[in-house]
């Protein structure tokens, strides 16, 4: 058994897998970067401080920017995680960073399945403020399925003004795409992590209204 199973069987808490997938870009260069680390800092850091959040969600990271796509952060206890510090540079593969992502998701299912550890229903995040340089059909498709099966939350945001709302649409046919209000990463990882501390005091199953967004400009 290594280490990862091991904390499952030591910790049966029922587990929120969430999954950031993350545009580094060229185009996020400068206050966009610095304000999205400023932002991943803070939900760890709240996420961390929430007594029965921190034994229940666990995060994973994928980039897709500088030298293509990258898994930053692997699924584990937070407790044992170190938050990264990202670059911008490079271009925008969306539907290969998404895919990536999609398969962190289903590992970490089975080895939920394997130490007999219930969960709540996977979470994706995917933020871009540019338009995919790669094919995003297979990943569009399956998280679409994966969506309307009740099997996957999607949260799609654009940065900026030059992201296409209907590629991101594609993605998520019943939650529609937000638009960030300016770059204020730190009010919707805000959200996000009171959205995280609301679901992980609920049960599996249950109907959970998350909080309020005040940070979104207007539906797309």
């Amino acid at each position: 058994m290594d280490l990862r199973e091991k904390l499952l069987f030591d910790n049966p808490t029922t587990r929120l897998p969430v999954c950031l997938v993350l545009d580094t870009s060229g185009s996020m260069y400068g206050t966009p970067i610095a304000e999205l680390n400023e932002g991943i800092h803070l939900f760890f850091k709240d996420v961390l401080e929430d007594d029965v959040a921190r034994y229940s969600a666990e995060i994973a990271i994928v980039t897709f920017g500088r030298g293509g796509v990258h898994k930053i952060v692997d699924f584990d206890s937070i407790e044992n995680q170190s938050i990264p510090v990202l670059e911008a540079d490079g271009l925008t593969p969306m539907g290969e960073a998404v895919n990536a992502g999609l398969d962190l998701l289903e590992q970490r299912k089975k080895e939920y399945s394997n130490a007999g550890v219930e969960y709540f229903q996977p979470w994706l995040v995917i933020m871009t403020d540019g338009i995919p340089t790669d094919d995003i059909e297979d990943a569009a498709n399956r998280t679409s399925d994966l969506v309307k099966n009740k099997k996957l939350t999607i949260f799609p945001v654009g940065i900026g003004d030059n992201f296409d709302p209907t590629v991101l649409a594609r993605f998520s046919p019943l939650f529609a795409p937000q638009k960030l209000r300016g770059y204020e990463f730190k009010k919707f990882f805000k959200w996000l992590s009171k959205s995280v501390s609301r679901t992980s005091t609920s049960m599996p199953g249950e109907k959970i209204t998350l909080p309020q967004r005040d940070w979104n400009e207007v539906s797309l």
